[in-house]
């Protein structure tokens, strides 16, 4: 019997595939359990037209992510933040993931998630810094940053 899996199965098949399972196991188990559901035409066709429907937004999404990776890397594109700079050189407060995000959303309307912003530890030095950051899934970019004593 022919299926279309609506939920993952370990060993039988993903969300989304049509498999040949043993006719009893499929109505028993898979359908039963909602896990499944048999593959008439209709709902093949309910599959293809989601399946299409889910690439076109992907494909939306990772256009827009390549609009944000363009601005960010853009020269005009130079986050910069003022901070009061102790004897030794290194700034009395830190710049974190949250505050870059908040800054970039001010300065340029760029809206990034701070999750998204790969800081390995908060910035406590002045000068030219580049952050990588996450854009969407195959997206990312870096963002430039100028930290000057204030």
């Amino acid at each position: 019997m022919k299926v279309i899996f609506l939920a993952d199965v370990k060993g039988k098949g993903k969300k989304g595939e049509i498999k040949e399972v043993p006719t009893g196991y499929a109505q028993n188990f898979l359908i039963k359990k909602k896990l499944a559901k048999e593959a008439t035409a209709q709902a093949v066709g309910e599959l293809r037209g989601k399946q299409k429907s889910e690439e076109k937004a992907h494909a939306e999404l990772v256009a827009e992510a390549k609009i944000i990776q363009a601005k960010l890397e853009a020269e005009a594109t130079l986050v910069e933040f003022t901070e009061k700079v102790g004897p030794d050189g290194r700034t009395f407060g830190s710049i974190t993931s949250k505050k870059i995000s908040e800054e970039l959303q001010k300065q340029f309307g760029i809206k990034i998630d701070k999750r998204n912003i790969k800081l390995d530890s908060p910035i406590r030095s002045l000068g030219l810094i580049d952050v990588p950051v996450k854009i969407y899934q195959d997206v990312s970019g870096v963002i430039n940053l100028r930290v000057k004593e204030g």
